[in-house]
């Protein structure tokens, strides 16, 4: 043992001489480099997460129906009162009024159902409070989940009502599809969260299979109803020649709308060739593996931002991007969240843990929502057999809701296209005489809706401009058919504030409010680029077709309102 220990000590002893040595010092340099290159190759490869899971896309879900709701909350602060308020358009106070005298004059079950709002609870005298309370508490809850990424069910379903609430007492001003589809889509996110947890990723509560297969159900019908309604509605869609007006005709164009109008026609070609393949081909991408379900997310999500770039389309298209995330595991979305810390880490920790066998026991609880989520399948399963009907139906309707809490709807975007622009513009003077040659009519201007042709178009997506939207309506329908634009007329002629603060130009701001208002209906379109007319800075080019709606002043105004209980404008002060 001793002679063996000697002569370990005397090699050691040679080995520290050699290596003081030149020749020897090279060659310990090259070894150490072997040997750091060997500690670098055996350092741990960075650790992926498995496909499979869904911890990470519910909060990425979470994020996304949040973002919406809070553009959307923003939109009902912002609006409303002018719209449903206690002096709006369409006050939702007659409203609830006209469906209270309906159900029997009583606020029970009855009235419930048929308007489904928590305003029947709250005092009606000061409902545009009520109304930006609800808007307020809306922004705020949003706000919470789309900057923390964390939820519960109290906090979804509290947000789903606020917005049911306003949904169901808009009337026209939110007659549009996208509100049920945010109804149904945040309905589905309440089943997303745990009941009380507010934890980014909570243990005892994996993401449910059925929530996530709910949500691909939703961008399938989704695009399959406005495929369907596409092919059965205009010929255009069929021969492909819809896009060559759709870019000019859309509710509200913006810049580039203006150029992409201009594309060549074999482009336009390919354009509407692809929106079939997209709304009736890719959808079955869903149910035929992972790959081909995330290559369906992938072309639903990328077909939407072209969507947002080329028009105004409210949030429609931001929307829609929220059930395509459901396409995608934890795998495909890691590299969202940072390599190091946070909810990755903690999902790969639940990833391992599964894989060695130490799942969380299985709790009351847990048992109990594996009821609930089989009860939502269930749910949606019966809703969606009329949905379904209707989809293979020849007759088949858009944007419908077949039960009143709007859970399962069916969905479809331009049906129809129209071939010309047409607008309605509102103008004012202050003549005595409205017949008399020499009178100035000056034009109001909304706040993104086509009027002055030098005006560049507007870029506001997501945000939502109801009123020139519906102006976008109005103007292919006749004023009796929207005598809601004869009521704008009288809130003009008293310069009412509310109203006016849906206008961008007021060109009697400062001054005595006008004496008259008429509606005058004209044809846009985009001037060329390169032209005389673009030159000169116009965008548009129009030309008046005839009057919309004859000079009307507030006297004359009054029976009108009077026949549809519509409060008379006040008379400005100092007029006659």
């Amino acid at each position: 043992m001793a002679a063996a220990g000697d002569s370990s000590v005397r090699r050691r002893r040679v080995e520290t001489q050699d290596s003081t040595s030149p020749g020897t010092q090279r060659t310990q340099g090259t070894d150490d480099s072997a040997a750091t290159g060997t500690e670098r190759a055996e350092e741990p490869a960075p650790r992926c997460l498995r496909p499979g899971t869904y911890w990470l896309t519910r909060i990425v879900l979470l994020r996304a129906v949040a973002f919406i709701y809070f553009v959307a909350f923003s939109v009902a602060l912002n609006q409303n009162k002018a719209l449903i308020g206690e002096r709006g358009l369409l006050p939702c106070k007659d409203y609830l009024n006209s469906v209270k005298r309906y159900v029997g004059g009583r606020i029970g079950l009855d009235a419930l159902v048929y308007t489904p709002t928590i305003l029947w609870f709250l005092d009606w005298s000061h409902m545009d409070w009520n109304l930006d309370a609800i808007a307020v508490l809306g922004m705020v809850l949003s706000g919470f989940v789309l900057v923390s990424g964390m939820a519960n069910m109290v906090l979804m379903v509290l947000l789903w009502l606020l917005y049911h609430s306003l949904v169901s007492v808009g009337q026209l001003w939110y007659s549009f599809g996208w509100e049920s589809q945010l109804l149904e889509t945040g309905f589905l996110a309440v089943f997303l969260v745990p009941l009380w947890s507010l934890s980014m990723v909570p243990r005892c509560l994996s993401p449910s299979l059925v929530c996530v297969w709910a949500f691909r159900w939703l961008i399938a019908r989704i695009m399959l109803g406005a495929g369907l309604i596409k092919i059965r509605g205009d010929k255009c869609w069929l021969d492909l020649t819809c896009m060559d007006y759709h870019y000019e005709t859309q509710p509200v164009p913006n810049p580039l709308s203006y150029f992409l109008h201009r594309s060549p026609w074999w482009i336009h070609r390919c354009e509407t060739l692809s929106n079939h393949i997209i709304e009736l081909i890719v959808p079955f991408f869903t149910v035929i593996g992972r790959r081909m379900c995330m290559v369906h997310g992938a072309i639903q999500i990328l077909f939407q931002l072209v969507l947002i770039l080329s028009g105004n389309l409210s949030f429609l298209n931001w929307l829609t991007i929220v059930p395509s995330l459901s396409c995608f595991d934890d795998a495909a979305l890691e590299f969202l969240f940072r390599s190091k810390g946070g909810a990755k880490d903690q999902v790969l920790k639940i990833q391992e843990e599964t894989e060695a066998g130490l799942s969380p026991k299985t709790s009351r609880g847990m048992q109990i929502r594996k009821v609930v989520n089989v009860s939502l399948g269930l749910l949606i399963g019966c809703l969606s057999v009329p949905v379904v009907m209707n989809l293979l139906s020849s007759k088949q309707v858009m944007n419908t809701s077949f039960d009143p809490l709007r859970i399962v709807n069916t969905y479809g975007a331009f049906g129809s296209i129209t071939k010309e622009r047409t607008e309605v513009i509102l103008q004012g003077t202050s003549a005595a005489d409205p017949k008399d040659p020499s009178a100035v009519w000056e034009e109001y201007q909304f706040l993104c809706k086509p009027g002055d042709v030098y005006r560049r178009p507007c870029f506001i997506s997501p945000y939502h401009l109801r009123l020139d939207w519906l102006m976008w309506f109005a103007a292919f329908q006749t004023y009796e058919q929207s005598e809601w634009v004869i009521h704008i007329a009288g809130r003009l002629l008293s310069n009412d504030s509310s109203v006016l603060s849906l206008i961008d130009h007021n060109p009697f701001h400062g001054s005595a409010s006008p004496r008259w208002v008429r509606g005058e209906h004209y044809i846009y379109r985009f001037s060329k680029p390169g032209s005389s007319s673009a030159a000169r800075g116009q965008w548009w080019i129009r030309k008046r077709i005839g009057p919309y709606f004859p000079p009307v002043d507030l006297e004359g105004l009054r029976g009108y309102f009077q026949s549809r209980n519509w409060p008379h404008p006040l008379v400005p002060k100092g007029r006659n």
